[in-house]
């Protein structure tokens, strides 16, 4: 195919829940970028600060909803407002750069077969304390190393062909969080035979403040959790971005190094089992470490591996409990068929333990035999 004559043109659209100083700023980049986007809809989910009536006197289109249904239903309503040809999603808490509308339009325009596109954040987050740079550096990264045959979509900064979006159905607006509804339309996209492309010069800047707390509860319970529901569902991992092989095989070099310091009070010896499976860590996570220290130095790179490799425990972890909550409610209509029947009941408990077992086994198996060709 070849590009049409006319650059498509941008809507871009925002949802805010009470966006504060960063929605703000969000806005000030759009009002700089060149050339302007055809039009700026924002959907003030819900706000009780102000953010509605700030974009209305920015001179965006505003969508109010009185009362907040969520970022996938407030997307989905700007779309239906929208009239550009691309609809182009951003979060309500990052800085646009003054080309990145002009690269948008460009993509499309030279990629008549491309449907929808990602990008990425950029290697200079707006909060600066460490848990912020740690966090946000290493979604760069992540991005940055990724395949340009997209696996999936990001409503950060994504796009999108409008008619394709509608066609589509949209953002699923059961997730009423801010959550996976954006890996789902991605899966749903790829299913279809669209095609999905990560271009790593367009970039955003990240103003988040993440916190202990808050980073905790979004990786666990509203990215991992949700995202693993959608593996399981779809009984596809793919081997990039987050889910490539190195990070799983890492989540299990990290579990079994965990098993080895508790060995550790019992066997001495463990000792070597622990420095071993720690060099391993860092051997394999090696381009991780490399691309910290070279952003901001020595002691931030250090700093960063115990964040890191706790984030392997926990995505571990939460894969698990996904796990076992999608056999459960696999087994559930059943269970609730047969729960006056003791027996009955005690043999779909044992199904559902085997039919986890037998998946943790056979993913263990795989990744075992994966270091053992690699050394």
């Amino acid at each position: 195919m070849t590009p049409s004559t006319a650059t498509p043109t941008i809507s871009v659209i925002i949802p805010v829940y009470n966006g504060g100083e960063a929605f703000r700023r969000c806005l000030s980049s759009l009002a700089q970028a060149s050339p302007q986007p055809l039009e700026v809809i924002v959907v003030a989910d819900g706000d009780t600060d102000g953010s509605g009536q700030f974009a209305q006197d920015f001179g965006a289109k505003v969508i109010r909803v009185p009362t907040s249904g969520g970022p996938a239903k407030a997307r989905n309503l700007g779309a239906k407002a929208a009239s550009g040809d691309i609809l182009f999603f951003v979060d309500a808490d990052v800085e646009v750069h003054n080309n990145t509308i002009g690269k948008v339009a460009t993509t499309f325009h030279q990629e008549p077969e491309l449907a929808a596109l990602i990008g990425s954040y950029d290697d200079q987050p707006g909060a600066p304390n460490f848990l912020s740079q740690y966090k946000n550096l290493f979604h760069h990264y992540t991005h940055q190393t990724g395949s340009e045959d997209a696996s999936t979509f990001w409503g950060a900064c994504g796009a999108i062909r409008r008619d394709i979006f509608l066609a589509i159905g949209g953002f699923d607006p059961s997730y009423r969080l801010p959550c996976v509804e954006d890996i789902e339309l991605g899966n749903r996209l790829k299913s279809r035979g669209y095609q999905i492309g990560l271009r790593k010069t367009i970039q955003v800047k990240h103003l988040k403040c993440w916190r202990t707390y808050s980073l905790l509860r979004a990786d666990i319970f509203y990215r991992a959790i949700p995202w693993t529901a959608i593996i399981l569902r779809d009984r596809e991992m793919v081997n990039d971005l987050n889910l490539n092989l190195s990070n799983r095989i890492s989540v299990v070099l990290v579990y079994t190094l965990l098993a080895a310091l508790i060995a550790v009070w019992w066997i001495p010896t463990a000792w070597v089992g622990v420095a071993g499976l720690s060099l391993g860590l860092l051997a394999i996570n090696a381009s991780v470490y490399q691309f910290f220290y070279q952003k901001r130095g020595f002691l931030f790179a250090l700093q960063t591996v115990p964040w890191h490799w706790l984030y392997y425990f926990y995505s571990g972890l939460a894969f698990a409990i996904g796990l076992v909550r999608h056999h459960w409610q696999t087994y559930q209509p059943t269970i609730s068929t047969w729960k006056t029947v003791p027996g009955n009941l005690l043999a779909i408990e044992q199904r559902i333990f085997a039919s986890i077992s037998r998946e943790l086994v056979g993913a263990s198996i795989l990744v075992s035999l994966v270091i053992g060709n690699s050394f």
